[in-house]
């Protein structure tokens, strides 16, 4: 069993994922980087997190309730525990409701949601026995307000947010946190995406005046993870420079 507390990270090749795993790892923890496709990434996340400590990479599709359950399996075999798990993946297909193909609905539903309920589910059992845990999940502020254009996106993350409060309720018995972070405009390859003038008009709503980094959720996470938030659970932490 590892000497340090372990920390799986879910689609923790890029953008914040991959912050929140470095950022974990300079921490003392170790590190289990979740990936899908982009196995290159995903081993230099590793290579950077090794630096400071352990770490894996490993392959495996939220969205899939047996991938879910050999990824916590492949974890528990290589390090003996699991203290803390960040559901971070996620995906989007935009649409208006008009245009949007029941395909689009459900793939954004099964990874952002159900893949946030598959591995919850599946450390379930460990820290329980443990009696102890962190549950982060990575909502949005889009869930919490809405958003044309990307109906199935906003119900996959106002979805993590009502899972976080009822796992909450569940888990306290245990001294398992359950918390959800939502993000507001942050700088990753997801948001580069947008046009310009979409960009300027979400700039125009917050009222720091700049959009988030990567890092300011990464803090946010370890500070959820850390001695000094053991009192805090069922709760969502909007991280988004004011814009609600």
């Amino acid at each position: 069993m590892s000497e340090r507390k372990v920390a799986i990270v879910t689609g923790a090749s890029s953008g914040i994922g991959r912050e929140m795993a470095i950022r974990f790892a300079e921490s003392g923890y170790a590190v289990v980087v979740n990936y899908l496709n982009n196995k290159d990434q995903a081993d230099e996340v590793v290579e950077a997190c090794r630096s400071s400590g352990e770490s894996l990479a490993i392959q495996a599709d939220v969205s899939s309730f047996e991938a879910s359950k050999a990824l916590v399996d492949q974890t528990l075999d290589a390090f003996g525990r699991i203290d803390v798990l960040i559901n971070n993946s996620g995906i989007n297909r935009d649409a208006l409701m008009l245009r949007m193909k029941e395909d689009d609905f459900d793939a954004v539903i099964d990874v952002n949601l159900k893949g946030t309920w598959n591995m919850s589910k599946h450390v379930t059992r460990t820290m329980f026995k443990q009696k102890s845990g962190r549950i982060i999940n990575i909502s949005s502020v889009v869930g919490q307000i809405g958003n044309p254009g990307q109906a199935n996106y906003v119900a996959s993350k106002a979805g993590i947010i009502g899972l976080t409060k009822s796992l909450a309720k569940e888990f306290g018995r245990k001294r398992i946190t359950v918390n959800a972070i939502a993000p507001g405009f942050i700088e990753t390859p997801m948001t580069d995406a947008l046009e310009e003038d979409v960009k300027e008009t979400y700039l125009a709503q917050i009222p720091i005046g700049r959009f988030g980094s990567p890092v300011d959720i990464a803090s946010t996470a370890l500070f959820l993870a850390s001695d000094d938030a053991k009192y805090i659970s069922g709760q969502v932490i909007g991280v988004n420079g004011g814009m609600i």
